[in-house]
């Protein structure tokens, strides 16, 4: 039997279910889960939902069925379902899972902020059945996130559904790191920018930063002016220059300072480069105030 807070069903094998209520079409209103399901779940929905979902494979597989045909569904796969399509899903047959008929996933209904509306334009193996595949440290944030919007839902904080929908929008913002119908970035370049986001004060040489994620330097080069048209020297600086306006702007730490915690060693060559960067030097630029 699912638990609380189960994908909205009109019957299932395991039992037949009340209709869910009708939805009135709000914004701001989102419902989330977790399950782990054998070879017995399935949920057959005649008339689609009212509102949207998603539904994350974390462990499994599973087959979703529309009007015009089947998706499955494998570890990393998102499917979005738009409301009022009809369709099935089941836990994916044995004979696609050696290890055992299961399905485990993290969901959520809900309604789309009006901003969102670019972030669900998924490509559609099947009309109205949005899927995005990701793998690695994508598909894990997308799994926690959804997880976080789940328990955020059923909290008792006073902005529980603020919560629940930011989770749900940062899941969303992940996925569209990977849809290809806008421009899917590499994983390992995620994993670079984050990392030079969370090292500025090291070295990071453009060797030191493609061997992190197992790639030549060229090949990083083409990364990043492929997908952020810049070169990873030109994105490390532009990521320090910004700090560094920060700081300025926010602190009275000396320039001296401000220039070591960002990497530079010589106070006058970090001068330098912020003068080329904003066309002020460090001190003009924090007088402006």
């Amino acid at each position: 039997m699912a638990e609380r807070g189960a994908p909205m069903e009109d019957s299932a094998v395991h039992g037949q279910r009340p209709r869910a209520e009708s939805r009135s079409p709000v914004i701001d209103q989102v419902e989330g889960g977790r399950l782990r399901e054998g070879p017995e779940y399935a949920t057959f929905r005649s008339r689609g939902t009212t509102d949207w979902l998603l539904i994350h494979t974390v462990a499994g597989s599973g087959q979703l069925t529309g009007v015009e045909g089947s998706v499955r569904t494998a570890v990393g796969d998102a499917v979005l379902l738009r409301p009022g399509v009809l369709h099935d899903y089941r836990t994916a047959p044995g004979e696609a899972q050696p290890e055992g008929a299961h399905w485990e996933i993290v969901f959520s209904h809900f309604h789309p902020r009006h901003a969102w509306l670019p972030l669900l334009d998924w490509p559609q193996p099947v009309t109205g059945v949005g899927r995005i595949r990701t793998r690695g440290e994508v598909h894990q944030r997308v799994a926690a996130t959804l997880a976080r919007s789940a328990q955020a839902g059923v909290g008792t904080l006073r902005q529980a559904t603020a919560f629940a929908m930011n989770a749900l929008e940062e899941a969303l913002l992940w996925c569209d790191t990977q849809n290809p119908l806008t421009s899917r970035m590499d994983e390992r370049l995620l994993r670079v920018i984050e990392h030079v986001d969370a090292h500025l004060a090291e070295p990071l040489t453009v060797d030191r930063l493609a061997a992190s994620v197992h790639l030549s330097p060229s090949r990083l080069t083409r990364l990043f002016t492929e997908h952020l048209g810049t070169t990873p020297q030109r994105y490390v600086e532009r990521q320090r220059m910004t700090l560094a306006k920060q700081l300025l702007d926010l602190t009275n730490r000396p320039v001296a300072a401000i220039a070591r915690e960002l990497g530079w060693r010589d106070p006058l060559y970090f001068t330098q480069r912020f003068r080329r960067f904003t066309g002020q030097s460090p001190t003009a630029y924090r007088r402006r105030r």
